[in-house]
């Protein structure tokens, strides 16, 4: 049998098994102790009782008429005898027995003292120069039948006490790991973004060093990951300046020279310099999403938010983007900003990975959910699971970085919530769609 993995249920089974252990050792004691006694007690009561009757049966013997005849003392009520004695003379005839004893039982007369057979305890003594002789015998069934009952009344207690007492143990071990048991809770209730230090109140002084290490650990982690957000935002921020000024030189380039060869290689240069921009926008809006506050302590209507990104999308592509929003404001405590990147990541990937001149729809529902759906040839389900990793693009030949949806999917995961991508759209037969629910204000003001 394999040792329980819980250490409640330990610590409760050890603590169970020697409280039974010590039980039954301390009565086995008690019992020898009881036993020991017991004898001596009974013993004291045999020796006093035969030198009571002595004197009272010499009087009854001297005083008879006939000489070495047996008399049977008659029992006035019915009644257990736990003592019975004979008295003999010098020569052993019996002279006075009482009514239930049996002369079988007794040995021969071999001085005073006890003595002892299978069956019986006696003790003996003698009068008037040992003339006259009495024994006195107690059953040894008398005392194992006492015997048993001090064993019982000690030994019974267990059936009772042991289960009261384990029971009473595995509350006690239960009440004394509540704060480990909380300990767990709150680390297993934690995302896998949350870094902060571990409370630590309440533990017991065993645990303490493996919090203490825990959450040196997570300092560690946290402060490995804030210079790993912090070099990739410094670096595309810093990238900013130098692709517009880069950009400009080859604008400027492409005006100023007549060769058609070199203004070809300056617009190509300008294409990979605006595609480099856009990774540097990309990677600071990926920065953001890991480690900036995405929630407000006040709420917002995002059906502005989302407004403000569709027409700024339709100007810049005249594409054609169709938008749905409640009739009421949609409040959220969510940062405007975060929700922005989301709406626009989304439908730039439908405009980039979608049919062209095909109808765009974004919508945003009363109770959070927004999706982005576009027509377009279907993405294999496999694709679908990838989609969300960085630079992870369906179509390889598009242009785009490959960290749009993985923008959207961390800003996802740090509210609590998940990006969902289907494929084909719910109620056709192609096309791509993806939805999120953002958070929900739970009251709005009137």
């Amino acid at each position: 049998m394999s040792r329980p993995r819980s250490l409640q249920a330990r610590l409760a089974l050890s603590l169970g098994a020697l409280l039974t252990v010590l039980w039954l050792a301390a009565a086995w004691v008690t019992g020898l102790v009881l036993r020991h006694e017991m004898d001596e007690v009974f013993d004291s009561a045999l020796q006093e009782t035969a030198q009571r009757l002595l004197p009272l049966a010499v009087l009854d013997i001297l005083g008879r008429d006939d000489d070495g005849v047996t008399q049977r003392l008659g029992a006035i009520r019915t009644h257990g005898e736990f003592f019975t004695y004979i008295v003999r003379d010098a020569q052993g005839r019996i002279l006075l027995q009482s009514h239930a004893a049996d002369p079988a039982d007794f040995p021969a007369y071999d001085g005073a003292g006890f003595r002892q057979t299978d069956s019986h305890r006696f003790y003996s003594e003698d009068a008037v120069q040992g003339s006259v002789r009495i024994t006195v015998a107690e059953p040894l069934e008398q005392r194992a039948k006492v015997a048993w009952e001090i064993q019982m009344v000690l030994g019974l207690p267990i059936l009772l006490v042991i289960p009261i007492a384990l029971l009473a143990i595995i509350l006690a071990v239960r009440a004394s790991l509540a704060p480990l048991r909380r300990f767990r809770e709150t680390l297993s209730a934690r995302s896998a973004r949350d870094l902060s230090p571990v409370t630590v109140s309440g533990l017991p002084a065993e645990i303490l060093p493996v919090a203490a290490t825990l959450n040196g650990v997570l300092e560690r982690l946290k402060a490995a990951f804030e210079a790993e957000r912090s070099f990739a935002a410094n670096a595309a921020h810093e990238l900013r300046t130098p692709l517009a000024g880069a950009i400009a030189q080859a604008q400027r380039l492409q005006v100023e020279t007549k060769d058609a060869s070199a203004v070809r290689r300056a617009a190509d240069i300008e294409a990979a310099l605006k595609r480099l921009t856009r990774m540097a926008e990309r990677l600071l809006q990926l920065a953001r999403a890991e480690g900036g506050p995405l929630r407000l302590d006040h709420a917002t209507d995002l059906g502005l938010v989302a407004r403000l990104i569709v027409e700024d999308m339709r100007r810049a592509t005249a594409s054609q983007i169709r938008l749905t929003l409640p009739d009421q404001p949609v409040l959220s405590d969510l940062d405007p900003d975060a929700f922005g990147i989301i709406c626009r990541n989304l439908v730039e990937n439908a405009l980039r990975h979608g049919t062209p001149q095909g109808q765009i729809d974004v919508t945003l529902a009363q109770d959070g959910t927004f999706r982005v759906g576009n027509d377009g040839p279907l993405v294999p389900a496999q694709s679908l699971r990838l989609l969300t990793r960085r630079f992870e693009r369906g179509d390889a030949g598009t242009e785009g970085s490959g960290l749009g949806l993985a923008i959207v999917a961390a800003i996802a995961d740090r509210i609590s919530t998940r990006l969902i991508l289907t494929s084909p759209r719910p109620g056709t037969a192609s096309g791509f769609e993806a939805a999120l629910t953002v958070p929900i204000a739970a009251t709005a003001p009137l």
